[in-house]
């Protein structure tokens, strides 16, 4: 890794064996170009202390949100940023077309390889775009080859990513291969975007499937073969006919096909509903007998509706029963940086606390992320980001239009087969403008998206759709743990609640000992604030103000400590509690949010370091399958089912204690 202003050279000698790279910096891809210096230790850990704003290019104005920027003129990265590497090629693709795989872009890239440009930076833009090039003729199978990709950071009016207020934005914004760049090696036809389409019928017990791929042929000739399918023990073909270069779309229909009728189909439910079955098949493409590519997809059949119930509130419902939706909003770690462990320990917790459902706000995981969530039966709520270019549509160019219907088309094509996947929201804070939410729905149709789809995340209906039957009214601070049921007009237990919660979420000691300072860990500073959120966030005042009137002033860190967790413990308790028991008039919480994207004293339910705290056991209390709870609106005790059958022959119990807990 280099920045392009140290050096001279151009992406044709840059691309070479052989290139000299003394003075480069080794790294690991996928990683952004801050997250890659932070590892070779060019920069201190920013998640420490105030480390973060000594990095260069942290100059940026904190009165509006850095996407919406232009880099600092002093920045380092406003400069591109060079990644390389040398690679042995097998000999065997020699006889193979090879293709070229870029999953994650940020923003802008020129593609070299070999000393030849294969793609610029008018063609790969976007950081949600999936890219694959054809790279037969660059390469040199069974010798050494090179491959240089020169990285652009995202402009201030480019569809990239924002942290809005959740936390800083990282000097470079992100840039850099934020996912995976591999080879691959196939015959001349390859099956791409595989995809199952389940039907149910009215009692959910049979099912059709409809087995499609998009089948494309690189050579220069026409040609004759067929496209396979194996699924569960059946074999199925369909004979294909291709001209040079054409691309086809080749569907098994069950009418065709009788082994895509099932009786009693193991069906796909969220974890607290049955069990997660999943499916697998297998496409092949066959030329003179011989398999040119294949392509494998996973999959579920369920089927997932919504409806506005008789007060306009969103209601969705899983083969048929309506399910309460509550959750968390998803961060990515703040530099992207990706692991495997972590995120199976993330998903983990989401299960142990009884939620069912993960939002994520413009922070579409890796694929890894998604194949977990189907295993575990956790539901997925993806969508677009708000507050930066994604929402700006009056300034749109002809440039961010396409990037926008190429990106969503990309990421229907990758996440369409996910059961997990609950509904795709392609606005967020604000929904689109006519024009772009008829191109959005259009690319959904012709994708063949099988899930709902929602304007926004907010009430705000749209001339197309009408009512989005959801609302974000918050509270995003601190609240007493009667407002839920109290509050009628905002963010009160009733309708679907894309984003709300209790507020501040303060770290254990041991957390805080790994972000603080030692001699700024008491009595609360800037240090502290510069790890809350951003904004009218930037401080935790309002929840300090709440816990001196409701549990005293603390008079030292193991009091405030003591005091936070009770606070965070009621407060999402509370908030939990109070949408169960009005279900389904609340039909769906989203608890903001479930993690952190760097170490933070606002909106977790455990901390950056993995650690849980008074807001996980308090959520993990609320969202017991069968549940017995106090009303704080009229003092009454509730007892919440959550169970698939009725629970019959249970006793309530109470205890009365004293305020000293005697």
């Amino acid at each position: 890794l280099q920045s392009s202003c140290k050096i001279s050279a151009g992406g044709e000698q840059i691309s070479r064996l052989g290139f000299a790279v003394k003075g480069w910096h080794r790294i690991t891809v996928p990683n952004t170009v801050v997250a890659a210096l932070v590892a070779d230790k060019t920069f201190s850990d920013p998640y420490f202390g105030s480390n973060l704003r000594s990095l260069p290019g942290m100059n940026y104005s904190t009165k509006t949100f850095f996407a919406n920027q232009p880099m600092p003129e002093d920045s380092p990265f406003r400069c591109s940023w060079w990644y390389r590497t040398e690679f042995p090629l097998p000999a065997d693709f020699a006889s193979r077309n090879a293709w070229l795989h870029l999953d994650g872009i940020n923003y802008r890239a020129n593609i070299w390889i070999n000393g030849q440009k294969i793609a610029d930076s008018t063609e790969v833009a976007g950081t949600f775009r999936i890219f694959e090039f054809d790279a037969t003729k660059f390469l040199h199978p069974g010798k050494r080859n090179a491959l240089a990709i020169e990285i652009f950071a995202p402009r201030e009016n480019d569809l990239a990513l924002t942290w809005v207020d959740w936390n800083p934005t990282p000097p470079d914004k992100d840039m850099g291969i934020w996912k995976d760049v591999y080879l691959t090696a196939t015959g001349p036809v390859t099956p791409r975007h595989p995809f199952v389409q389940t039907k149910l019928d009215a009692d959910y017990r049979q099912a059709t499937l409809t087995i499609s791929a998009e089948v494309h042929n690189a050579s220069q000739q026409p040609v004759k073969g067929a496209l396979r399918a194996q699924f569960e023990g059946a074999a199925l073909e369909e004979p294909v006919e291709l001209a040079a270069g054409e691309t086809k779309v080749i569907a098994f229909t069950p009418e065709k096909h009788a082994p895509l009728k099932l009786a009693h189909p193991r069906l796909w439910w969220p974890y607290q509903m049955g069990a997660p079955n999943l499916y697998a098949a297998q496409l092949e493409f066959l030329l003179a007998g011989k398999i040119s590519d294949s392509a494998k997809v996973r999959f579920g059949i369920r089927e997932v509706t919504s409806e506005l119930t008789s007060k306009g509130y969103r209601l969705f419902r899983i083969n048929g029963k309506p399910v309460l939706i509550r959750g968390g909003g998803w961060s990515s770690d703040m530099l992207l940086r990706r692991s495997s462990t972590r995120l199976r320990n993330e998903l983990r917790y989401t299960k142990h606390m009884g939620l069912n459902t993960i939002r994520q706000e413009g922070k579409l995981e890796q694929d890894e992320f998604f194949d977990m969530a189907d295993e575990m039966g956790i539901l997925v709520m993806p969508g677009w980001c708000c507050c930066d270019m994604w929402e700006h549509w009056g300034d749109w160019t002809p440039e961010n239009f396409k990037v926008a219907g190429a990106s969503l088309q990309d990421q229907v094509y990758r996440l369409r087969s996910h059961a997990s996947v609950l509904v795709w929201l392609y606005g967020s804070d604000n929904p689109p403008p006519a024009e772009v939410e008829k191109m959005y729905l259009k690319i959904l149709q012709d994708e063949q998206w099988p899930n709902p789809a929602v304007s926004s995340a907010s009430q705000t209906p749209t001339s197309v759709t009408g009512a989005s039957g959801v609302k974000m009214t918050g509270p995003y601070d601190y609240v007493p743990p009667n407002y839920w049921l109290a509050d009628k007009e905002a963010g009160g237990a009733y309708g679907f609640n894309t984003e709300t919660g209790p507020g501040p979420a303060i770290p254990p000691l041991e957390s805080l000992k790994r972000f603080l300072p030692a001699d700024h860990l008491w009595p609360i500073d800037d240090y502290w604030n510069f790890h809350a959120g951003g904004e009218r966030f930037s401080t935790i005042d309002i929840f300090r103000r709440g816990m001196d009137e409701r549990y005293g002033k603390p008079g030292s860190l193991p009091d405030f400590l003591r005091k936070s967790e009770a606070m965070a413990y009621e407060g999402e308790r509370a908030m939990f509690e109070a949408y169960a028991r009005n279900k389904y008039d609340s039909t769906g919480v989203i608890q903001w949010m479930l993690n952190n994207g760097w170490p933070s004293l606002i909106w977790h339910l455990y901390d950056y370091y993995l650690v849980p705290a008074g807001g996980y056991f308090g959520t993990k209390k609320a969202c017991e399958t069968v549940h017995v709870q106090y009303s704080y609106d009229d003092n009454s005790v509730a007892v919440i089912n959550g169970e698939q059958q009725p629970v019959n022959g249970v006793k309530v119990t109470a205890r009365l204690y004293n305020l000293d807990a005697t």
